[in-house]
């Protein structure tokens, strides 16, 4: 980053969109744009392979290229270059999502062709006037994408239109101090990025260490095949199989609801679950008690999910009472790592899902939960596994909230220098 100096603003004018410098400008995006225009309105023919064809699930701010994870079209060059006659996407144009999640805005940061659909407005800018890695940070800062909100027509499906992009006001700095303030804003980005791509490599690992340490165990080299669930599989020699009905082992408790009259936010009673709602990556943040608890989740216990969406699970952080979207699984701590079983139950969870049946109304019943079954490893080896897969969770937990307190660090530089509060030069 080049050497930069910092002062705060003492003279503001006030304007239609709010307080500003004096020597910045209030413009319409239309001024500093040489054309604004969006994507085909009608559905192309799809290919299998040829130019890609962008929608709004595909931008998302401030990372490089294009998210193609949810959403991947293509269509041919000869449709292609019809549909770039009207509406060009270049590098360095600005996207805008017109519906959806409207104003998610994106600089265009990829050198080969594609085209885009109706629900992206683009934006070719006068690079004399307006920075493009200034305006995707402006416009994607909160109080601008709530008056493009705002902008947008339309009670129940809202879109933006071309004309109200045009006419939209923004703030404008001199154009060397919106390039120093994109460049202040990309530097959290990128360290945003780097954090997020080792939160994506931790998961991969999580995912890969699950498959092999709840399958194959800690060294082994002797295994044995046995049915599991339905399914013939090999498990190391030493594991045995066992069902969540065994009592030795487990006791399988179903929920039931209280009385809705017995629910409250005051904390009286015991914290109740109805459902996976409140379910997090670990454990539950209950938002209601109950003075007439029904079934009871000690601590540590496994809740799992029951009802759609079926196998859902977390562990019981401390005496709760659960609905009947729920069934706790109370392991004998003798013989059973409550992680352990955590673990597995959540790695198991496609299986349970095919447990659910129903098309329209998916659960499970208690009896098909305790003719559930899982390999079971000596406890020591158990609390092996637990422990490694733990590590890689708090790994994980760590990269999020270092991510969380760069978010909120950039949110509080954007705060500062796109509303001029803050200058730099």
């Amino acid at each position: 980053m080049s050497e930069l100096e910092f002062y705060r603003e003492t003279r503001f004018k006030d304007t239609e969109i709010g307080r500003v410098p004096e020597d910045w400008e209030v413009v319409e995006l239309g001024e500093v744009c040489k054309k604004i225009t969006d994507g085909t309105h009608k559905t192309p023919k799809y290919v299998d392979k040829g130019i890609p064809f962008i929608s709004t699930q595909n931008i998302v701010p401030f990372r490089p290229g294009f998210d193609f994870s949810q959403y991947k079209k293509y269509i041919s060059l000869e449709e292609h270059r019809e549909l770039i006659k009207r509406c060009k996407p270049e590098k360095g144009d600005i996207l805008i999502s017109k519906c959806g999640t409207i104003g998610r805005t994106k600089l265009i940061d990829v050198d080969y062709e594609f085209s885009i659909f109706v629900g992206l407005a683009l934006l070719k800018l006068k690079k004399d006037r307006v920075s493009g890695e200034f305006l995707e940070q402006l416009l994607n800062f909160e109080p601008y994408i709530r008056r493009m909100e705002i902008a947008s027509p339309g009670a129940t499906r809202k879109t933006l239109t071309i004309n109200a992009i045009k006419k939209f006001k923004i703030s404008l700095p001199p154009l060397p101090e919106q390039q120093k303030i994109a460049e202040i804003l990309r530097s959290i980005d990128e360290a945003i990025g780097a954090v997020e791509d080792s939160i994506t490599k931790l998961e991969r690992l999580r995912k890969g260490a699950m498959e092999h340490l709840l399958t194959r165990g800690v060294n082994h080299t002797r295994f044995k095949e046995v049915e599991l669930n339905g399914r013939r599989v090999k498990i190391p020699a030493e594991w045995e199989v066992v069902e969540l009905g065994k009592k030795e082992y487990f006791e399988v408790v179903m929920g039931q609801s209280p009385p809705s009259s017995t629910y409250n936010q005051k904390g009286e009673g015991l914290p109740f679950l109805q459902g996976s709602a409140e379910f997090g990556r670990l454990y539950p943040t209950p938002l209601l008690y109950t003075t007439q608890p029904k079934k009871i989740a000690n601590k540590n216990d496994i809740l799992i999910s029951v009802r759609a969406p079926v196998g859902d699970v977390n562990i019981a952080p401390f005496k709760l009472c659960i609905g009947r979207g729920l069934a706790a699984i109370r392991p004998n701590l003798r013989k059973i790592d409550y992680m352990y079983l955590f673990y597995y139950l959540a790695f198991a969870k496609p299986i349970m899902e095919k447990l659910g049946g129903g098309s329209t109304f998916k659960g499970i019943t208690k009896k098909a939960l305790q003719n559930f079954e899982i390999p079971l490893p000596p406890l020591p080896e158990q609390q092996k596994i637990a422990e490694i897969l733990r590590s890689i969770d708090e790994a994980i937990e760590a990269k999020r909230m270092k991510k969380a307190g760069l978010e909120r660090m950039k949110k509080a530089v954007m705060e500062k220098l796109l509303t001029g509060e803050v200058r730099v030069r």
